[in-house]
């Protein structure tokens, strides 16, 4: 706003003293300060507003009117509260420096002046970075990057003092404000990330608002049209191809705006405003979609080659290929492992190859429009792709993108993840140096817990390294098998490795429903019953019992019971089911059933 507006403005009761032919000068802030020499609080364009405490005598106001003229204020504003009127040594001084000077009458509070300059200024920055917004759109729609979410983020801090984060739905921090000020915590990330999904899922329109710890975060959905040909395709503007999706597919692959501000409060120009900044990333998130191109395709002809049974050589061919476009300047092929996700939603039909799914080849279901099924539900592929090469994301990557080092493809509702790793001595040292399960979901288990809701499930399981492709169709198959795992476990999200499956557990997945359920009653129902009649706790004593290997004394000692009073209950046990639990093989049956449970 110009100097000029504030004296057109009664109600802030200003007179000029000094200074005309500088009214045109432009404010970009305010300040009220009574120091001797307020300079580092001044960064240039402000209104500076004082009750003239700071002057002990005439000879103060040259040294102050010179400090702010060096400091690049816009005009002095003096209240008369103090002295009455504005002393003379101080309208000589401005005058000397060509600084505009105003008298603020007695009966203007200075809070007035404050309010009234901050709205105008906000307004007017408002509009500046809308026009900046709408002009960076245009170069990222039409050439190369305007220099990614970055720049927008800076744009928000700098002219709307707005501190914005851009996260994944998994909680991972893609973008902050370069800015002073504490960096946003990841579990602060991971739970709006959380509440975010959960909002989605409801079909609310952002912005969503929560509050954390006292501060209010808003948070606005990056709705990316993305670049899959079903949406693109037929003639469907980018408003219809996003109606066609299931909004269960949608909200498990956006990004997030994450504001530190209430929206509610806004007016409509600002919220519009964040709607053009929200577009403006979605540009940037398809570029990085599109730059994974390259990725995708060699993984899927990798997975096509190891499963059409392809002479290992052919294969490693292919990986001589990929490794130096995931792992830039390694020098040798890397040791691999496998990692296959899928997710599935409740009203989903059989997998597959399952007989009674209905649809195309193998079982597979036909696709239609936007990725959904002929059937009505959603192909689980895409949205597992997506996800596979979030959670995946090395956070301690260096670079531009750390996703630059995942290919990730889909097929048959699946997602198979080549991942690269350093060379390693021997094979069975890739496995401590290479992706964990239980590590894996971590830091994303809550968010997409959240974003699954009641309905959906997300399994994925993990290979062990291996250094060659001879090994690769091995380590496929180890990663599918670590899958149902994972499948048989309950939770939305859920994970096993290959050390898994040298134990029992992988069997548990491939018992049929019904049988597990007959098998899991005859040998607990009894128990449960009991327990819940008379409260004698006797499933927690036979886990106790089994885990403590059938130790009497370790038993007690861990249940805090008396050995007579433990040998009742497993007495009681054995009477309840008919088992003897000196023996191998009920000892056996119990912990499989406790397992199955």
């Amino acid at each position: 706003m110009r100097l000029r507006a504030l004296l057109n403005t009664d109600a802030l009761g200003l007179k000029l003293l000094g200074g005309e032919e500088e009214l045109d000068r432009t404010v970009r802030g305010v300040m009220t300060t009574d120091l001797r020499d307020p300079s580092r609080y001044l960064s240039g364009g402000e209104l500076v507003l004082t009750g003239l405490a700071w002057r002990r005598g005439p000879a103060d106001s040259e040294p102050f009117v010179r400090i702010l003229v060096q400091a690049g204020v816009a005009a002095l504003a003096a209240g008369e509260a103090e002295l009455g009127d504005v002393p003379d040594d101080l309208v000589l001084a401005c005058a000397r420096h060509r600084l505009p000077l105003f008298a603020v009458n007695e009966s203007v509070a200075f809070a007035t002046i404050t309010e009234h300059v901050v709205r105008q200024v906000s307004g007017e920055r408002a509009g500046d970075l809308a026009a900046v917004v709408d002009r960076h759109r245009r170069m990222m729609t039409s050439g190369p990057a305007g220099g990614g979410p970055d720049v927008v983020l800076d744009l928000l801090g700098s002219d709307l003092d707005l501190r914005a984060w851009l996260l994944s739905p998994a909680g991972r921090l893609i973008a902050g404000p370069k800015v002073a000020g504490p960096a946003l915590p990841a579990g602060v990330c991971a739970r709006l990330a959380a509440e975010h999904l959960a909002a989605g899922r409801t079909g609310r329109r952002g912005p969503h608002r929560v509050a954390l710890g006292g501060t209010t975060y808003s948070l606005f959905p990056i709705r990316s049209w993305g670049h899959r040909p079903a949406e693109a395709g037929g003639g469907r503007s980018p408003q219809a191809a996003r109606d066609v999706r299931d909004v269960r597919e949608t909200v498990l692959s956006e990004w997030l705006l994450a504001v530190e501000a209430d929206a509610g409060d806004w007016p409509e120009e600002r919220l519009d405003l964040l709607h053009g900044v929200t577009q403006l990333i979605a540009v940037e998130r398809d570029r990085r979609d599109a730059a994974r191109t390259v990725r995708r395709r060699l993984a899927q002809e990798v997975l096509e080659l190891v499963q059409t049974g392809a002479p290992p050589a052919e294969i490693a061919a292919r990986l001589r290929v990929a490794a130096p476009v995931l792992l830039p300047g390694l020098g040798a092929a890397p040791h691999w492992q496998v990692v296959v996700a899928r997710v599935e939603w409740d009203d989903a039909p059989a997998g597959p190859g399952v007989p009674g799914a209905p649809g195309g080849p193998a079982g597979v279901p036909a696709e239609g429009p936007g990725g959904r099924r002929t059937d009505g539900t959603v192909d689980g592929g895409p949205v597992a792709q997506s996800l596979l090469e979030e959670i995946l994301v090395d956070p301690l990557s260096t670079g531009p993108e750390p996703s630059d080092r995942i290919a990730v493809a889909h097929t048959g509702g699946e997602a198979v993840a080549l991942v690269p790793l350093p060379a390693v001595s021997s094979e069975h040292d890739g496995s401590e140096s290479g992706i964990l399960a239980d590590a894996l979901l971590e830091a994303v288990r809550d968010p997409l817990s959240a974003g699954l809701d009641e309905d959906g499930r997300l399994t994925l399981g993990v290979s062990a390294a291996v250094h060659s492709a001879e090994g690769l169709r091995g380590a496929l198959e180890e990663a599918r098998h670590a899958r149902r795992v994972a499948a048989a476990r309950p939770g939305r999200v859920c994970a096993a490795g290959h050390q898994e499956l040298a134990s029992h557990v992988l069997l548990l997945p491939f018992v049929p429903d019904d049988v597990r359920r007959a098998f899991t009653a005859r040998l607990l129902d009894p128990l449960k019953d009991y327990d819940r009649r008379h409260r004698a706790e006797l499933i927690p004593t036979l886990e106790a019992f089994l885990d403590c290997d059938g130790s009497w004394t370790r038993c007690a000692t861990r249940l805090h019971l008396h050995v007579n009073t433990l040998r009742y209950r497993v007495g009681r046990i054995e009477q309840l089911t008919g088992r003897d639990l000196s023996r191998l093989e009920d000892k056996l049956d119990f912990f499989l059933a406790l397992r199955m449970s």
